[in-house]
């Protein structure tokens, strides 16, 4: 397994979906590496394109492949297909396929060398949240906990778009029931920004109350009221605050997550938001 740059403080990941979907996968790390990221974080989404790859041998020996060869790791996954498959949902059918999609998401882990995967925050989300979608989530949320312990692989909430799990002290409430070191928070400041117009609490003081549970932190621009495709140095993203606070917690890992929407210069746009983040991160 390649061996990120020791002589770093912090480590900066390239977000998969950065980046042409049909770039092979030595292509993609490749462009991480050339544009300056140190790893890249592979997308399990709600597409079967993404699904698909749980039942993949050929991509787990295509990705072993490509990590060798460019000397950069896959260290963490973003498991957004949970979104089609809640684990709270109405359906208990659908449940059954979200659980096995968490045993397939952690044994992929194991396989490539991912070290977190990335939950997103929703019971539902194309279905009507209410006390079942809440009971059903907690209750297949300890079945999701007890399958990471199995393989050894942590999982960590992301802070969402809605109301459901937008903070880190939503994110904090089913850490503290489970109680286990499988599950932690990986919050999206972009969206605690966005969040904290509504609650009315600052990033920095949401962050505190993860302490000692945050793995690693999405970097995102964002503008009021969007969440999504907002270039960097766009947006009102609050960096400052909320790295201010991650910094005193020790976290070192953080992922520029933006999206490949075209471009014809995409290769520049990873350069410049590598040298962007790695800006903001170095300086607040």
């Amino acid at each position: 397994m390649p061996i990120m740059d020791k002589n770093k403080s912090y480590q900066l990941g390239l977000y998969e979906k950065a980046l042409p979907s049909i770039l092979s996968w030595e292509e993609k790390l490749g462009a991480a590496k050339a544009s300056g990221f140190d790893y890249l974080e592979i997308s399990i989404d709600e597409t079967q394109d993404k699904l698909s790859r749980l039942d993949d041998e050929h991509i787990v020996e295509e990705i072993q492949a490509a990590i060798h060869k460019t000397g950069i790791p896959i260290v963490s996954l973003c498991l957004s297909g949970h979104r089609k498959y809640p684990i709270g949902s109405h359906d208990e059918s659908i449940q059954v396929k979200a659980l096995e999609i968490m045993e397939k998401a952690c044994i992929l882990a194991v396989k490539i060398g991912v070290r977190y995967i990335q939950l997103a925050g929703y019971d539902v989300y194309y279905e009507q949240h209410d006390e079942s979608t809440q009971l059903s989530f907690e209750k297949n949320l300890k079945k999701c906990v007890a399958l990471a312990s199995k393989y050894g692989v942590i999982l960590a909430f992301e802070t969402m778009e809605t109301l459901f799990m937008d903070t880190v002290k939503k994110a904090m409430k089913y850490v503290d029931q489970n109680n286990s070191p499988y599950l932690q928070v990986y919050p999206d400041v972009g969206n605690l920004t966005n969040a904290s117009r509504i609650s009315k609490t600052s990033v920095e003081d949401d962050l505190v109350i993860g302490r000692g549970h945050i793995v690693a932190a999405h970097l995102k621009e964002i503008i009021e009221g969007h969440y999504r495709d907002i270039p960097f140095s766009t947006g009102d993203t609050n960096y400052k605050e909320a790295l201010r606070e991650l910094k005193k917690q020790g976290v070192s890992l953080f992922v520029g997550e933006f999206w490949y929407i075209g471009s014809p210069t995409w290769k520049d746009d990873l350069v410049f938001a590598n040298d962007y983040l790695r800006n903001i991160i170095e300086n607040n």
